[in-house]
């Protein structure tokens, strides 16, 4: 799996994780997240009293939506972990996801999208929608810009 694949997966799980928090679906969320944890290496049982103690904080927190976004990030790690130490769980992850989805209420499937760009870099982003882009590569002619009328300032 790339790092690319591996990194929007985990942010997928976790957000779905963390939105199924003190709704309906919390219990098998919860069971859900624990199977995938039962692999070497990992112990499901510390993994099952973080999610309670997490799921304890966004049900007593009076910012339900500040509070699964705290914790999104933590869980993004913990997938991305899992998902290296064990690319076989990619399909089991992806049905989790599947599966809690379709259990939450439609105010809680809402996307979670964070896109960073540095230097002269250009970003273009999209959720549950199309990008088109359109422009010339460095070798190639670029139209010419309109020109200007003295009289009004506007493009001939």
């Amino acid at each position: 799996m790339s790092p690319d694949v591996l990194t929007a997966l985990a942010m997928t799980g976790a957000s779905t994780i963390v939105a199924a928090m003190a709704t309906n679906a919390w219990q098998s969320t919860r069971d859900g997240v624990a199977r995938l944890f039962r692999r070497p290496g990992h112990d499901p049982r510390v993994v099952e009293a973080q999610l309670e103690g997490d799921a304890s904080v966004v049900a007593q927190d009076e910012d339900v939506d500040g509070a699964r976004q705290d914790l999104v990030g933590p869980w993004r790690r913990r997938l991305a972990a899992l998902l290296r130490e064990h690319p076989e769980a990619e399909p089991e992850l992806r049905a989790l996801v599947e599966e809690i989805r379709r259990q939450l209420p439609a105010a809680e499937q809402r996307w979670l999208q964070i896109n960073t760009v540095s230097g002269s870099g250009t970003l273009f982003a999209t959720q549950g929608g199309n990008v088109i882009v359109h422009g010339a590569g460095p070798d190639q002619a670029r139209p010419p810009a309109p020109r200007s009328s003295a009289a009004d300032g506007d493009p001939e």
